[in-house]
This record gives structure tokens, sequence and C-alpha cells, in this order.
């Protein structure tokens, strides 16, 4: 009985609105209103301020709705972990990559883990850490494959292998046949970037800083394919994992001398998440295909 008022409550809190919650729920809005105010006079408390022509949440609403939601992911991974097979033979995972790793970890990774595991649904999004890392935090993914410097407390990193970007030009670029350049013939290129809200950016920036590097970014682009396809048609260069131009035809990547810009992937997860069977599988695949890569 309990469940279904806390359920209600969060509907009017999301929606703002008892007619709208009514309507998401399929029940009547006399019936609603009824419930939640059951759930007040349970609580000894006022959640909702009904005096205006919208309903806001009270004080004490707000805070509850803290720990609504935040039981709501409990009883949600209560609820995976019931219907969790451990033989496999059924499941769902939800991972999220930044963008770079798509083009040479990823592909090899799912294909190893849907041969093996071919009954378990895969949901792959390619997002920023950032975004990774919140998403993890509120539940609504199970693993994550990114960069070492995580940003958030609660996020535990496994490391996966170790990755060095390079300037990555087409094999017509006045560069191509070079099999290493110095950091300053970066300030004579014209590069296009993945943009600001990407980890990779951060690091590049944070390299060229470091070595007072000044190279004219005449284009971002917020997809890694996009980035890809510039520099493929165009005098333009990039700075890219060297992984990612070996996967791609007529790319070419060249070290960057004296001191490389190298980073780690990692496999994230929130540290007190349940772990279902398929992400335990997902993990330990995670780990045997980064070994073969690193050798």
């Amino acid at each position: 009985m309990l469940a279904r008022h806390i359920r209600y409550f969060k509907a009017v809190a999301e929606h703002l609105s008892f007619t709208k919650a009514a309507a998401a729920l399929h029940v009547s809005q006399p019936a609603l209103s009824q419930l939640v105010k059951q759930l007040e006079e349970e609580l000894g408390t006022q959640l909702f301020d009904r005096s205006g022509r919208t309903t806001r949440l009270t004080d004490t609403g707000h805070a509850y709705l803290q720990y609504v939601r935040r039981a709501s992911h409990e009883l949600q991974e209560a609820t995976r972990a019931i219907h969790d097979v451990g033989d496999l033979s059924r499941g769902s995972l939800r991972v999220a990559v930044t963008p770079t790793f798509t083009t040479y970890l990823i592909g090899p990774l799912v294909e190893a883990f849907h041969t093996r595991y071919p009954a378990i649904t895969l949901d792959v999004r390619e997002i920023s850490q950032e975004n990774i890392e919140e998403l993890l935090l509120e539940g609504e993914l199970d693993l994550g494959v990114a960069f070492g410097d995580v940003h958030l407390p609660d996020i535990d990193a496994i490391p996966l292998l170790d990755e060095t970007l390079a300037l990555v030009v087409s094999r017509g670029h006045r560069l191509a046949k070079e099999k290493s350049v110095g950091l300053q013939a970066l300030n004579t290129e014209s590069l296009v970037l993945l943009s600001k809200e990407f980890a990779t950016r951060e690091q590049v920036d944070s390299y060229c800083r470091k070595h007072n590097i000044h190279p004219k970014v005449l284009m971002e682009a917020n997809a890694l394919g996009a980035v890809i396809e510039i520099v493929r048609r165009t005098s333009l260069s990039t700075l890219l994992p060297a992984c990612t131009a070996l996967a791609q035809d007529n790319l070419v990547a060249i070290a960057l001398e004296p001191e490389r810009l190298t980073r780690t992937a990692v496999l994230l997860r929130r540290k007190d998440a349940y772990q279902s069977f398929a992400a335990r599988a997902f993990t330990e695949l995670a780990v045997e295909v980064s070994s073969h890569l690193n050798g």
C-alpha cells in the first residue's frame, strides 16, 4: 500500500501537476489526490503547495523526493538482481563509452561478448566521460569505458590498457611519410579536434599548454566520425590515439617526440552498485580483450 502512495507522490513531484501525473499513471485525479493526502497525513507534513495556479513541492516535499528517488533506484537494482540469471542465458547490460574507443576497442570487445553470450541484450551508448560518471551514479548505466582521470569519488576504475595519442593525418598530407615529429611542429599545423565537452579534447589542450604549443584549431566536431572524415578529406590534421588511425583506411599516425601524450583506458562502475552476472562477464572480457590489444 505504501509503495503505491510513494509512486504516486513521485509522479506528481516530477510532473508538478496532479492532472498530468494522473494521466501518466492511468488513474483518476481525485483518487490520486486522495492517496497523496493520505501519505501527507501518514508523514505528518504537507508535501505539496496547492495554493497557487501551479503545484509546487514544499521544503519537506523536496527533502522527501531525494530519498524517494534514491529508494527507487535501489528497488530497480533489487528487481534486476532477482531476475538475473547466473548462466547468462538471458539478461541485459547498459554500457557507455567515450568516442575514441569505438574505433578499435569496443568493436572487438562487443564481438567477443556477443559471440560468447548471444542471448544478452547489449545497449551501447557513445557519450562524454562526465555524463558516463553521472549516469553510473544515477543507476542509468551498468558500466562505462573511459579514462583514468575519474572525477567523482563513488566511481571505481579498473585499468584496461594504455594508449598513446599521435598526430593523425591523411595519406596525402605533407607529413604522411614521417615516423615522428617534434612537438613544436604542431605550431604550424591546422587542426580539427573533438569539441571541448570530450575528455580527449581536455587532455590535448592540457598537453599543448604544458609544452607551450599553439596549434591553429580551425574546426571542431562533437563526433569522432566527423573528425576522421574531415582529416581524410582535407589537409587538416588531428590528435587522436594512434590505434584509431590504424583502424582507418587512408590515415597515418605520426608519433610526437620527445614526450608522448599517453593515457590509461579504464572500465568504470559505481562502487556500491549491484554487479549482474552480465556485468561481471563483460568486465572479465574487457580485461582479456584489452590485454591482447596491449600486447
